[in-house]
């Protein structure tokens, strides 16, 4: 597991900050592949679903492994997965991009909820999905799909590096969901882009009221002239006082 501990107050700032603008802090610092690709919520929730990654590894079942019968086995992987995950962490699972059967059910994931887990992310589908988007945990899957997940996968390895949705994952990186998707924050990075998008999430308001109070982008987005910049620090002691 990851010596980085992700504190309540980056915690807090992330839970202010859009994917988007993670993705473009990244991108600064050359990392381009961040977002885990074909994942979307079950639900839409209200806050930003923010936790260090906990992960689980998918491989292809084979038909003389993963009869029905292996759930009775105690050391199942993907039943101590769930039962390990630590609160305030998001489950992560590598099921190879293939929603044909499902990367667990509503049991599994109410499960991580009361266990205090902070998410669960799958580039596969759920099954039940229904029931897991009534739960208040933020959900991230592909597509809902019905078939148990013995069909296609074996769940194999807990708290490796994974790649979900073409996205690298290694344990205890920042895992940040909103209602565009969801982004892999590496842990060493976590706190200083934390600060900067804080500020980026404000310049981005003053930009956004300015468009509709009639300004042009151009200049504007980005601050390319003094008097953007003026106006902006005008605006951030308007909303201090």
């Amino acid at each position: 597991m990851s010596k980085y501990v992700l504190s309540e107050a980056v915690k807090s700032k992330l839970m202010r900050i859009s994917s988007a603008s993670i993705a473009t802090a990244l991108f600064k610092r050359g990392l381009r592949n961040q977002v885990i690709q074909g994942v979307a919520p079950v639900s839409r929730k209200g806050d930003n679903m923010v936790g260090q990654a906990f992960t689980l590894r998918y491989i292809p079942a084979r038909e003389d492994r993963n009869d029905i019968s292996v759930f009775r086995n105690e050391d199942h992987p993907q039943r101590v997965a769930i039962e390990q995950c630590p609160p305030g962490y998001v489950l992560v699972m590598d099921s190879r991009k293939d929603a044909r059967a499902a990367s667990a059910g509503s049991i599994l994931i109410t499960r991580l909820q009361i266990r205090g887990c902070a998410g669960v992310v799958t580039d596969g589908g759920f099954r039940d999905a229904e029931r897991i988007g009534d739960l208040e945990m933020p959900s991230y899957h592909a597509r809902p799909t019905a078939p148990t997940n013995l069909t296609l996968h074996e769940a194999i390895d807990i708290d490796v590096p994974i790649g979900c949705g073409d996205a690298a994952v290694f344990p205890g990186d920042v895992i940040v969901g909103d209602s565009d998707g969801v982004i892999v924050l590496p842990a060493h990075l976590a706190d200083e882009i934390a600060e900067e998008c804080s500020g980026m999430e404000d310049f981005e308001t003053f930009v956004l009221e300015s468009v509709q109070a009639g300004h042009s982008v151009i200049g504007l987005y980005p601050p390319t002239r003094q008097e953007t910049n003026e106006r902006y620090e005008a605006w951030l002691q308007a909303r201090k006082s």
